[in-house]
């Protein structure tokens, strides 16, 4: 491991669907998303109805990578538990005595009878921005502001890497008055392991001035699964050691209490353990008591990371995590985190500040409203590794099929990577480059996924996969050309050559929306080819082929006349195949040739198809097609900025996302597939396909 820092660039039955069961509804007001006009009646108004709010479905709490992804399905921060993405409880609980009565701001925990009484603070206000979900609420004269941040560090592999996530509170008199206030902040060891039977450890110690408690399975399954969970790896829940600060580890209740009714904790850790999470289901206490209060007190900041070590495998050898590369120890990491917290905060307003004004330029209110729910999620997706000393990244195929660096599940990601961190687009791509030049992937074409079940990216070597051939090809040069992939030229040029044999007419095959079934003549999938071919024309270029350049471009702009005649319907329309006059599709993939300016799809083209999705809306969006009345959110982006010309589709696009975000019964992590009348979920969440919201902020000088 190299002791610097890295320099310079470095059918349906598959897919199985998770749900969140009996969640409750959440409001947000969000009115750091509204205009200033806007932003003034929200002060006045916390209802959703008020000015353009967001809703989420859930509100992403420490949401930083595949196993770090902890959500809040319910209306309110007290009165739900948190839960991982799958609808698991990982449970958080906040208590703030005030004055010598007791209040919940976090969780529904219980005390044992005869207890102090737990009294319920006040939510006034909910506010989500790209970094950050911030809750605010008053009891006993004071407000309690409780800011859940995970970064997002464009371009800083070192702080981008590691696996940690802030929650900060801070208080205030409402009442001019100084009150004397304890704050009490907890996790439970369901945080280290899917299977509540599980036996864990723990243990409490203090390095660099920093106070972790941390919980572990004893008998960890390393670079496995449990529901989704890490089997293996660490939980540390940490603080800045300060005056008034105290901890204690124990059963549930027993360390509630304490909190609750004398505002401290003993500092002791229970003994009894190796034990199972469900036995007397052990906590960790991080209480401060802040004294006499009037004006904004310091924040109570607290640390939450999921450490594992390895992160994946590669072909079977373990890859570690590339915070490795930086820092010693993860008690290092963590006590450099802590310190980085004000710095980190100032990056994470600045950021929330870009993507919030480019996304209201490119979009409008709504518009930003849904790139502020995506961000964190489409990046949760992805984690950082070493290999041979240098980067990588790789993707977890949340949800749907659990698969390792998933082509077609990164391709409607790219967005966010090509508008944000061009680089971080390119260390995903390498994996997957990588293994098809020297990893023993037998086929032509693309690889459809690096391994069938993360974090272990095995391969196909006997190329049985599900496999989709145009779909991963074209999906592969067009991510290369869009983030300035260099190098790999031969295995690029070998997937073009592919698609000049194969994408004008594509036979019957599997594409990224397999839910929908094989499916041969598809003009969609067909636009994706001849799209890639042109891509592979700039690949060319930036290689210093001019030949091969020009000829992928003629190539493209050939096909894609023919394209038009052999897609075009009698009454003009564009049809879903070939073959099926009087059908339809969103034709999501026109959004790569503007994404790169290749300009082949003829502007009447793209307006007459924008006029045609007008016509066929639902409440909440268009469908992909005329066999279902559902869609993806993703694809409906996507489409949004190929019509970017056309402000009217464009706008009746996002709309339909953003009604069905804030007024869907669903109540899981930004679902990207829904339907269009029902506004429910059709399956899948959490996924880092959410990263197409970012479509418009991908185009060239559209922000």
């Amino acid at each position: 491991m190299p002791d610097t820092p890295f320099l310079g660039d470095p059918v349906l039955g598959r897919r199985d669907l998770f749900r969140f069961g009996g969640a409750a509804g959440l409001t947000v007001a969000a009115s750091s998303l509204l205009t200033p006009d806007a932003s003034a009646e929200v002060a006045t108004a916390t209802s959703p109805s008020a000015a353009h709010p967001v809703r989420p479905p859930a509100t992403p709490l420490a949401v930083r990578s595949p196993y770090l992804s902890t959500w809040l399905a319910g209306d309110y921060l007290a009165g739900e538990w948190a839960g991982f993405w799958t609808g698991r409880t990982t449970a958080m609980t906040g208590l703030a005595r005030i004055d010598g009565v007791s209040y919940v701001f976090m969780g529904q925990p219980g005390l044992p009878d005869g207890g102090v009484e737990l009294r319920g603070m006040i939510q006034t206000d909910v506010t989500v921005t790209p970094t950050k979900s911030r809750f605010t609420l008053h009891a006993g004269g004071i407000e309690l502001a409780v800011t859940f941040l995970s970064p997002i560090e464009p371009g800083d592999l070192r702080r981008q890497s590691a696996p940690l996530s802030y929650v900060s509170a801070q208080v205030r008199s409402l009442d001019g008055a100084a009150h004397k206030v304890s704050l009490y902040l907890e996790i439970s060891a369901e945080w280290a392991h899917g299977d509540s039977n599980t036996l864990v450890g723990w243990n409490s110690a203090s390095t660099l001035g920093v106070r972790t408690l941390s919980v572990s399975p004893t008998n960890p399954g390393v670079l496995a699964e449990n529901g989704d969970m890490a089997s293996w790896g660490t939980v540390a829940w940490s603080t800045p050691e300060r005056a008034g600060l105290t901890w204690q580890i124990g059963q549930d209740t027993v360390v509630r209490q304490a909190a609750a009714g004398n505002g401290a904790l003993s500092g002791a850790s229970d003994s009894a353990q190796p034990r199972r999470i469900s036995d007397r289901w052990p906590v960790f206490g991080l209480n401060l008591d802040l004294g006499s209060v009037r004006g904004p007190s310091e924040p109570f900041v607290v640390s939450v990371g999921h450490i594992r070590t390895p992160a994946v495998s590669y072909l079977g050898t373990p890859l570690s995590p590339l915070w490795t590369s930086y820092w010693p120890s993860s008690q290092q990491m963590i006590a450099d985190f802590h310190t980085d917290f004000p710095a980190a905060t100032q990056r994470s307003d600045r950021l929330d500040d870009r993507v919030t004004g480019d996304a209201r330029r490119a979009g409008g209110d709504k518009y930003a409203a849904l790139c502020a729910l995506a961000l964190r999620q489409a990046y949760a997706g992805t984690e950082l590794v070493v290999r041979d000393g240098k980067p990588w990244a790789f993707l977890k195929e949340i949800s749907s099929d659990g698969n390792v660096s998933t082509i077609d599940v990164l391709y409607p990601a790219m967005p966010v990577f090509a508008y944000l961190d061009p680089q971080y687009l390119r260390l995903l791509l390498e994996p997957v480059l990588d293994y098809a030049e020297t990893g023993g992937w037998p086929k032509a074409f693309a690889e459809h996924d690096l391994g069938s079940s993360y974090p272990n990216a095995s391969g196909h070597n006997d190329g049985n996969e599900e496999d989709m051939p145009v779909e991963e090809s074209a999906n592969a040069l067009i991510m290369a050309a869009a983030s300035g992939v260099t190098g790999h030229y031969a295995i690029l040029k070998q997937w073009a050559d592919y698609l000049v044999d194969n994408a004008l007419d594509p036979g019957y095959q599997n594409q990224t929306d397999d839910f929908t079934g094989f499916i041969a003549h598809s003009s969609n999938l067909a636009l994706k080819g001849i799209v890639a071919i042109g891509a592979m024309s700039k690949l060319a270029t930036a290689a210093g082929n001019s030949a091969d350049a020009a000829r992928y471009l003629a190539v493209a702009r050939d096909y894609i006349a023919q394209w038009q005649t052999k897609a075009t319907d009698t009454t003009g329309q564009l049809k879903l195949a070939y073959d099926r006059p009087g059908t339809w599709s969103l034709k999501y993939n026109g959004f790569a040739d503007a994404l790169l300016g290749l300009n082949l799809v003829p502007a009447a083209v793209t307006a007459e198809e924008g006029a045609w999705y007008l016509a066929h809306r639902n409440q909440f969006g268009v469908p992909l097609d005329p066999r279902h009345s559902y869609t993806k959110a993703d694809w409906v982006l996507w489409t949004a900025a190929w019509q970017h010309d056309h402000p009217q589709v464009r706008d009746a696009l996002i709309e339909g996302v953003y009604n069905f975000v804030t007024t869907s019964a669903s109540r899981v992590p930004f679902t990207d597939w829904y339907d269009t009348i029902s506004a429910r979920q059709a399956g899948f969440q959490a996924r880092p396909v959410v990263g197409g919201i970012f479509s418009l902020l991908a185009l060239p000088g559209k922000h």
